[in-house]
């Protein structure tokens, strides 16, 4: 039947100016939406403009993890160091002349929808509406601080990896470092050379895969310039690497499982020399239940004179230091939190308000309820990008969010036509989803009795649980039936 609708432009405003807010700008502008992205911050970045500690580097190959239309010849390393990733973002942004459509200071404080449309706020009291919100908000983006007794005691410097106080210097100084993920074997490799001590605090050991950071000589970039087709390859390369060995491992592969468990195993049992410190890095679960960490430095840092492993636990933070639970005082000049982020929180505490003045909030209550991680039922014309269930293990979120919004563009062509007002999944469609989804979530390593930031407050994991290919595959064009379209 033909639209009563008249076909009209639209408008939408992304939240976000971090990898995926900017990748959403510049296909909206293909798609020939309008559009106006809103940053809480002074600076574009996301995550890599929020973290600036010592050491900080991608722990995926910096030729994959790119925009597939935009590979970069200047990359320094396999794993390039975080202003790098920072500086490639904002060049990005500048060369597809998305810069200009960011408001920079503009923290979204609220999204209503009513009459079809959205009404956008901000802190500072602009007002837009809008047809379509797109929330590129990431998920690393929260700090979580530990809840540590005497933690304002502390008269030392003391911040967190993600707020890190750039003015402290730490050369000849002690420094604690509470923490064991990503972050913190990332921060002592960097800092053991200077520092005059550094203490870690693990609660959990981390398992460790060994892939080498080589550096790019001058000859390779000049061969990258003169072929682009080089870095295309490249990155097929490491896409093929990572879809069938660790993404395979962590969904039920019983073959690529065991290959990654006997390269971590091996890595720790030739790498590490003293026993008692091999038993304290040795992980008491599966590999892939928490973030697997690449790295070939951090068990030699860790081995260093001057560098000391406590595994006994922190009783409380004292005025001088950290006492563990064995009553020995540790001693230290800084404090460092790698603790990590709420990697649940996405947009909020943005308010959102949909169909009736349904708060998301409400909706999320139980758990983060989303139709193939991307929209929520009862908020029409309201879109995330890595939202809740993407894969985001260690794989490029940058392929994420570009088949993610293949699959918007698709989503949103009746918009454009005109065939309907807007769009939202069914309930029906959205709970088969999540029914799927946890159901296959037993086959997963996620599942097997870890604590990691993985799982969400009910304790269940708010993973993919699928293959990779499973995901392109859905992606690839949407299932109109599984949504209303609001005339």
């Amino acid at each position: 039947m033909a639209s009563t609708l008249a076909k009209r432009p639209l408008r939408a405003a992304i939240i976000g100016a971090g990898m995926s807010g900017i990748l959403a700008g510049i296909k909206l502008r293909e798609a020939g939406i309008a559009f106006t992205i809103y940053e809480k911050a002074a600076r574009a970045g996301g995550t890599w403009r929020e973290n600036r500690y010592p050491g900080i580097a991608c722990d995926v190959p910096s030729h994959h993890y790119c925009y597939s239309f935009a590979p970069n010849p200047e990359w320094s390393q396999r794993f390039s160091p975080g202003p790098e990733i920072l500086a490639y973002f904002e060049q990005v942004a500048v060369t597809h002349e998305i810069d200009s459509r960011i408001r920079f200071n503009e923290e979204v404080v609220s999204a209503v929808y009513g009459g079809g449309e959205w009404r956008i706020k901000t802190a500072r009291g602009h007002e837009e509406t809008v047809d379509i919100v797109l929330c590129a908000t990431g998920f690393l983006h929260h700090p979580v601080l530990p809840n540590i007794p005497g933690r304002d005691k502390f008269t030392g410097d003391a911040f967190h990896s993600a707020r890190w106080d750039e003015s402290v210097m730490l050369a000849g100084r002690r420094v604690g470092i509470i923490g064991t993920g990503s972050t913190a074997m990332q921060i002592v490799p960097a800092i053991v050379d200077t520092a005059a001590k550094v203490t870690m605090f693990q609660r959990t050991a981390q398992w460790v895969l060994p892939l080498p950071n080589v550096a790019y000589t001058e000859e390779e970039k000049a061969q990258f310039r003169a072929e682009p087709d080089s870095m295309t390859k490249l990155y097929a390369t490491w896409l093929e690497r990572f879809q069938n060995t660790i993404s395979r491992a962590v969904v039920g592969d019983a073959l690529e499982m065991s290959r990654l468990e006997a390269g971590c195993r091996e890595n720790l049992e030739h790498n590490v020399h003293d026993p008692v410190l091999r038993a304290k890095l040795t992980p008491d679960y599966k590999v892939g239940c928490k973030r697997l960490i690449m790295s070939d430095i951090f068990y030699p840092a860790i081995q260093r004179p001057n560098a000391e492993l406590v595994t006994s636990g922190i009783e409380r933070i004292e005025p001088h230091g950290v006492r563990d639970r064995e009553g020995n005082l540790h001693e230290l000049d800084v404090l460092v939190y790698a603790t990590g982020f709420n990697g649940h929180a996405f947009m909020r505490p943005m308010q959102v308000l949909g169909v009736e003045g349904k708060r998301l909030d409400d909706t999320w209550a139980q758990s983060n309820l989303t139709h193939r991680s991307m929209s929520v039922p009862g908020f029409p014309n309201f879109f995330m990008l890595v939202g809740p269930y993407s894969p985001i293990g260690n794989f490029s979120v940058i392929l994420i969010s570009e088949l993610q919004l293949n699959y918007l563009q698709q989503l949103l062509a009746p918009l454009q036509r005109g065939d309907c007002r807007a769009i939202a999944p069914t309930f029906e469609a959205t709970n088969a989803f999540l029914s799927e989804l946890r159901g296959a979530m037993g086959n997963t390593v996620w599942a097997t009795g870890c604590k990691s930031w993985y799982l969400d407050k009910t304790g269940s994991p708010e993973m993919w649980p699928f293959t990779f290919e499973r995901f392109r595959d859905d992606m690839s064009r949407p299932r109109f039936e599984e949504y209303d379209l609001i005339h």
